[in-house]
C-alpha cells in the first residue's frame, strides 16, 4: 500500500500543475514532521515539546523575530513558509491555497504562482519580523504559508473580482467581497491581540500579492521572471550533480527568444503575462455581438456553471481589462 500511495504521489507531482506540488510539498513536510514529534514523544515518555527537545528541533526550520537568529539560520525565512504543526493550520491553509491559486494560475499563467507564493511568503515573514520588534518588542516563532497563501488570496481578488463563488449556506459571492472579510478578519485578530505576528504576516503576504499583481499590470514588470530564472539555475545545478553521479545526459533543452528578445525554454509553463493573451481562433460564439456588460455578464456565468477552465483566450484577456478599467 505504501509503494502504492508513493507512485500515486509521485504522478501526481510530475503531471500536476505549481499548486498541486505546493500542496504536496506541504503535506509531506506536516507528515513529517509529526512523525518527528511523535517520535520524540515516545523516546521522552510522554514529556510535552517544550521539554523533550521537539520545539528545539522546530525552531529550526520557524521564522524568528531575532534578526541574529534569522542571519545565523538564513534558511528559515523559506522553510517556514512550508511547515506545520497542527492539523487545521495546514487544512486551512492547503484549502484557500487550492482555491483561490486555481485562479490566479488559469488566468495569469502556472510559472506565477511559485513565485508569487515565495515571495509573499518572504513578505509576510518580514511583516511578522517588523510587528514583533518595532511594536511589541519581543522574541517569538512563525511558522505556517499563510503569508504566501494570503498573497495569492489577494492577487486573485485583484484579478477577477466578480469572479463568483459558491459558499455553502450563503450561495454565490463576488471574489472580493470574500477577501475583503478575510482581511477585515486579520485586523480584528490584531486589535484583540491575538496571535498579532501571525496576522501581520497574513497582511503583509497580501499586501504583496497585490503589488506583484499591480506592477504586472499598470508597470509590465514581471516579478516571476527572476525568480524563475534562479530556480531554474538551482534546478541545473542538482540535475548536473545528480547526472554525474549516475552518468546521465542532460536533456537538450531548446530555447526561442520572444518578442522582447528573452529566452525562453519550450517547457509546459505558459509564459503569458497579464493582458497578453491572444485569440488563437478560437473565439466564443457565446459572446459574440453583445455590450460590454453583457458580456462581462455572460462570461461570469460561464464561469460559475462550467469552471474558468472553460475560458477561451479571448475571454480571459475581456475579463482582464474588465477588472483593469474598474
Amino acid at each position: 500500500m505504501v509503494t502504492s500511495i508513493w507512485e500515486d504521489v509521485k504522478k501526481e507531482f510530475s503531471s500536476g500543475n505549481m499548486i498541486t506540488r505546493l500542496i504536496i510539498i506541504n503535506i509531506a513536510v506536516f507528515v513529517v514532521i509529526n512523525i518527528v514529534k511523535l517520535g520524540y514523544s515516545i523516546s521522552s515518555a510522554g514529556a510535552p515539546p517544550t521539554e523533550n527537545g521537539f520545539d528545539d528541533f522546530l525552531h529550526l526550520f520557524c521564522m524568528s523575530s531575532d534578526g541574529w537568529y534569522v542571519l545565523t539560520h538564513p534558511w528559515v525565512p523559506f522553510t517556514s513558509m512550508f511547515l506545520h504543526e497542527g492539523f487545521w493550520h495546514i487544512l486551512w491553509n492547503m484549502l484557500f491555497l487550492y482555491w483561490f491559486g486555481k485562479i490566479v494560475g488559469g488566468f495569469i499563467g502556472d510559472h506565477h504562482v511559485l513565485p508569487l507564493y515565495l515571495l509573499s511568503g518572504l513578505a509576510g515573514g518580514f511583516a511578522f519580523y517588523l510587528s514583533d520588534v518595532l511594536i511589541y518588542d519581543k522574541v517569538n516563532f512563525a511558522l505556517g504559508a499563510s503569508g504566501a497563501v494570503n498573497g495569492i488570496i489577494l492577487a486573485s481578488a485583484v484579478i477577477a473580482p466578480d469572479y463568483i463563488m459558491r459558499l455553502l449556506f450563503i450561495g454565490d459571492v463576488k471574489l472580493k467581497y470574500i477577501v475583503a472579510v478575510l482581511i477585515f478578519l486579520d485586523m480584528i485578530a490584531i486589535a484583540n491581540v491575538s496571535n498579532t505576528g501571525g496576522h501581520f504576516a497574513h497582511l503583509g503576504g497580501a499586501l504583496f500579492g497585490w503589488f506583484y499583481i499591480f506592477q504586472l499590470r499598470s508597470g509590465g514588470t514581471d516579478l516571476s521572471t527572476p525568480v524563475n530564472n534562479i530556480i531554474g539555475a538551482f534546478q541545473g545545478f542538482f540535475q548536473n550533480i545528480y547526472n554525474s553521479i549516475t552518468g546521465k545526459k542532460s536533456k537538450l533543452r531548446v530555447e526561442y527568444k520572444n518578442q522582447q528578445g528573452t529566452k525562453t525554454k519550450t517547457t509546459k509553463s505558459r509564459t503569458s503575462t497579464l493582458g497578453s493573451f491572444r485569440n488563437r481562433g478560437n473565439s466564443s460564439s457565446e459572446t459574440h455581438g453583445l455590450s460590454h456588460q453583457e458580456k462581462l455578464d455572460a462570461i461570469l456565468d460561464k464561469i460559475s456553471k462550467k469552471g474558468m477552465e472553460s475560458l477561451t483566450a479571448e475571454e480571459k484577456e475581456f475579463l482582464f481589462n474588465a477588472s483593469k478599467n474598474k
